[in-house]
């Protein structure tokens, strides 16, 4: 009986497990030994590079949860400048993916004492072939904390890109224009370039919409008809006061009297300029038309030998304007106030006052 159970499968196998799983471990030891790299006192096996890329996974998923985290805070509390917790969130994650470098350089083999030999070759390549990279990272530490660009401002860069500040990333900064384009600009362009920044301060903006009429016109006519046509667009800040809307006479043309119709509008307006010079626009046209005023053309002296007159088409009536609303049919005003809606909504609270009327 003791012979058949000896030799029964069953207890073979149980007694081979050991062997078999100290086999296993031993040779995984084995493998995890293996060096790739030994020199000047630096042994890399693969067990401890895979140990580096398991603590630098780890400092990047610890970088996610807290960003994460900050976000969530920020969003509860309406009272925290949201320029401010995103300089804090990308700091967190500069400092942790500093830390997890270092670590995992460590945990690979590679003393940070040691470390100091490949400084110095990284520093002449950082000078060398990644100068333009070093340069947009510093000047992204730089826009973080000089505090004259943050993430929700309208910019308008020297090159003509303009539109919104949506982040602040470590070679470029994300812009989306008016029309939802997406547009990497490097940091370093708005360090050394000019940068008009719309809304660095949270006040009015003063606008001037050119536009000419025909010599002999009545200045006072044009003026009402402009004045009109200021109230009509909602965008205008205010209609008395010392920011009232105005009309200038600001020059003479070749065939027109050249005017300027001078308007505030506050700052969420002119984060859409060129809808918003449309929609003025579409005012004037409609004003200087209700009143007769003529808009004048270049004239032509044309000298003909000879024609055929041929018969044209017959003038319609234009079609009536349905769209109702003071705008009348202004697709441009629409625009703007479509945009404005949602940016009200989520736009920080200011208490402080306006620094006054800029000329």
């Amino acid at each position: 009986m003791t012979a058949l159970r000896s030799g029964d499968p069953l207890t073979q196998v149980r007694a081979a497990v050991p062997h078999t799983w100290e086999d296993g471990v031993r040779q995984f030891n084995e493998w995890m030994n293996v060096k790739l790299l030994d020199m000047s006192g630096v042994k890399v096996t693969v067990g401890s590079l895979l140990a580096a890329v398991l603590v630098l996974a780890l400092f990047l998923l610890l970088s996610s949860v807290t960003r994460r985290l900050l976000r969530r805070y920020v969003e509860r509390h309406d009272n925290l400048n949201l320029s401010s917790a995103y300089t804090v969130e990308r700091l967190t994650h500069y400092v942790l993916l500093l830390v997890g470098v270092l670590m995992a350089l460590n945990a690979s083999g590679i003393p940070i004492a040691k470390f100091t030999v490949f400084a110095g070759a990284l520093g002449v390549g950082l000078g060398f072939g990644l100068q333009a990279i070093f340069n947009n990272f510093v000047s992204g530490l730089i826009l973080l904390f000089d505090r004259s660009l943050k993430v929700g401002d309208f910019v308008e860069l020297a090159s003509g890109v303009h539109g919104n500040v949506r982040e602040i990333r470590i070679r470029a900064t994300l812009i989306t224009t008016n029309d939802d384009i997406d547009i990497l600009v490097p940091n370093s362009e708005f360090v050394t370039g000019r940068v008009v920044n719309w809304t660095l301060r949270e006040a009015a903006r003063r606008l001037k919409v050119p536009f000419g009429v025909a010599y002999g016109t009545d200045k006072e006519l044009v003026k009402k008809a402009a004045l009109e046509a200021a109230a009509a667009v909602p965008f205008t800040l205010a209609q008395d006061g010392p920011r009232a809307p105005q009309v200038w006479l600001s020059g003479f043309g070749d065939s027109s009297l050249d005017f300027q119709l001078v308007v505030w509008l506050d700052a969420e307006a002119t984060r859409r300029t060129g809808s918003i010079t449309a929609a003025y626009n579409w005012a004037l046209h409609t004003a200087l038309e209700k009143y007769g005023i003529e808009i004048p053309f270049p004239q032509r002296d044309l000298h003909v030998r000879s024609w055929a007159r041929r018969p044209g088409p017959e003038p319609r009536d234009p079609a009536p304007d349905r769209t109702g609303g003071p705008d009348q049919g202004n697709d441009a005003a629409r625009d703007v106030t479509n945009h404005m809606k949602p940016s009200a909504e989520a736009a920080p609270r200011s208490s402080e006052p306006d620094p006054g009327v800029a000329r």
